[in-house]
């Protein structure tokens, strides 16, 4: 099986980009259930995009580095300027 780390990002009220780190094993569930809502805490109420997603063999991999980029801004930093620069 196949899991995912996901970078997805969106626009406050300020309209400045705010991002949300995760993992999965069904990526295209996992983006519909935040932009309906239904996701994270954190992730209610606001459009998603997906900007950054990487494929793991376990599930163990994919948390550890799902935890490593939760944790490395400059990393997450360096992937929204790629896409909004």
């Amino acid at each position: 099986m196949k899991f995912y780390v996901y970078l997805i990002c969106t626009k406050n009220n300020n309209n400045r980009l705010i991002t949300y780190v995760g993992y999965t094993n069904n990526l295209k569930k996992r983006i519909c259930l935040h932009n309906t809502s239904k996701g994270a805490k954190f992730t209610k109420g606001r459009k998603w995009k997906l900007l950054f997603k990487k494929t793991f063999s376990s599930k163990k991999d994919a948390m550890k580095y799902e935890y490593k980029l939760k944790k490395d801004r400059l990393t997450r930093s360096q992937i929204k300027k790629r896409f909004f620069i």
